[in-house]
């Protein structure tokens, strides 16, 4: 990145080619004033989420400077310690008012570090906190150092907070890159109070750390830690070339030797938390960008500075003064219309919110009812299951009850087989020894003639002759006493 032509990217960047904010994001409260224009607190149409949007009038006169800081943002916005760049949008005017620039950022709901101290009881920070917000800052500033950028204008009001106590850095309206013309990176510019040496010098700002713990411009405080003292001594080491470079100070044992992170955040949130219930619950974050500073200097007339003032400071001052006091009577109107705008969004939003509410109730129904719906198919299901179980058991015994039946059938058939096998084997037996047998008698009898039998009558072929009769016949007739019927009957 550190590369790239800065001619180039300025000249691709055209501003009238960008969109219109409109239907996108709106305002809804004015929050602070930055280099070049007021700051915000937007919100994101469709999805409601916050924005901080930065609205400049576009001049010939600081086009240059804008699209230094679109270039800064688009390129350089993509740290954890830096505040996300979200685009870029033209409000478009009648003809003779300027067009509007609106530069949509990250939104630090939390504030500033300078607002951190003004809430903190006694204007004081706890070492920890200090160690853990410096080295967030530390690697934020090495990353635009590590791509040739020096932010210039490093104060605690650029540096802000996000309610789960995320350290960002801001407004890049100052800024500048190292490869450009000598020119104008040694131009003067920035919050006057918080210059380093070498800016006032007309040389380059390369970490002007001290700013953070010299806001209040109190006489150097004799409490605090070794290496808390060791640290605030080598930020505010005059001659920018023995001063220590970001990396450097990062390996700074007050900073390497952070004892809690996480509790640290834990407690920084908290903070910021009970700050807002201090405050009625607002969720309203009053941090401001460069040129802020005069109000508290106001208040602050008498107390001793470590800045030593230079010829030219007070015109300075007095040019700031001058924008400050113009943008806030411009933002004063601003203001009232945003009163009504509120009111109007108020009710809009109670409608909005009772809509919600009747989605939410019928979303909630039509869930209870797809909860039964689904309980009743499951229900379904599992009596499908069981009667298909049911039938599957059933038809299981039927198959092995056939399976046992063929089987007692089968085996009675083999019984029969057995059987009638036996009876066949037993009668082939018993005509063998009956063969057997009558062979046997055979042999044992001795061979005998055929003999004629005599036929006892032959009453037709002949009539039987008296030799022919048998005994009983003959006597019989030789005593015919013995037959007198037979007698009889032949004398008649």
């Amino acid at each position: 990145m550190a590369s790239d032509s800065p001619a180039r990217s300025l000249d691709e960047i055209d501003l009238s080619a960008l969109r219109d904010p409109a239907g996108i994001f709106e305002l809804v409260e004015l929050v602070g004033n930055g280099t070049y224009g007021q700051v915000y607190k937007g919100r994101h149409v469709k999805t409601g989420q916050l924005a901080a949007i930065k609205v400049m009038d576009v001049t010939g006169d600081e086009e240059e400077e804008i699209k230094a800081e679109i270039n800064m943002l688009k390129k350089y916005s993509h740290h954890r310690n830096i505040a996300t760049y979200y685009g870029a949008f033209i409000k478009k005017n009648p003809p003779g008012v300027d067009d509007q620039l609106w530069l949509v950022m990250e939104f630090c709901g939390a504030g500033s570090v300078t607002d951190l101290i003004k809430n903190t009881k006694g204007n004081s920070l706890k070492e920890e906190w200090i160690a853990y917000i410096c080295r967030e800052i530390l690697r934020g500033l090495t990353h635009l150092h590590q791509h040739k950028v020096i932010h210039r204008d490093i104060k605690g009001q650029n540096v802000l907070l996000t309610e789960n106590a995320e350290v960002k850095l801001v407004d890049f309206g100052v800024s500048a890159q190292l490869d450009r013309t000598v020119g104008r990176r040694n131009t003067f510019i920035g919050t006057p109070y918080w210059m380093a040496p070498e800016v006032i010098a007309s040389l380059c700002d390369m970490h002007p750390m001290r700013a953070l713990f010299l806001i209040p411009r109190n006489p150097w405080p004799v409490r605090g830690s070794k290496k808390f003292q060791s640290f605030i001594e080598s930020c505010l080491v005059k001659s920018h070339s023995q001063r220590p470079s970001t990396e450097q100070l990062l390996k700074h044992p007050f900073i390497r030797d952070l004892p809690n992170e996480r509790q640290v955040r834990i407690q920084l949130k908290d903070h910021i938390d009970r700050t807002k219930k201090r405050r009625g619950e607002r969720d309203e974050t009053e941090y401001e960008y460069s040129g802020s500073e005069e109000e508290d200097e106001e208040r602050d007339i008498g107390e001793p500075s470590s800045i030593i003032n230079i010829p030219g400071e007070s015109t300075l001052r007095r040019d700031f003064l001058r924008l400050q006091l113009a943008n806030k009577e411009r933002s004063e109107l601003i203001r009232r219309q945003q009163l009504e705008q509120q009111q109007n969004e108020e009710h809009k939003r109670q409608l909005l919110a009772e809509r919600q509410k009747r989605i939410e109730e019928q979303k909630e129904q039509r869930r209870r009812l797809e909860e039964q719906q689904r309980r009743e198919r499951e229900l379904r299901k599992q009596q499908e299951r069981e009667q298909r179980r049911r039938y599957e058991e059933m038809e299981q015994l039927r198959r092995e009850e056939e399976r046992r039946h063929a089987e007692r059938e089968q085996e009675y058939k083999r019984k029969q087989i057995e059987e009638q096998r036996q009876a066949e084997r037993l009668q082939r037996q018993l005509q063998q020894e009956r063969a057997y047998l009558v062979s046997l008698q055979q042999q044992q009898e001795p061979a005998r003639p055929p003999q004629d039998k005599k036929q006892l009558y032959h009453y037709k072929d002949q009539a039987p002759s008296s030799n022919d009769k048998p005994t009983w016949a003959k006597e019989v007739a030789l005593n015919p006493c013995f037959a007198p019927g037979l007698q009889l009957h032949g004398g008649q």
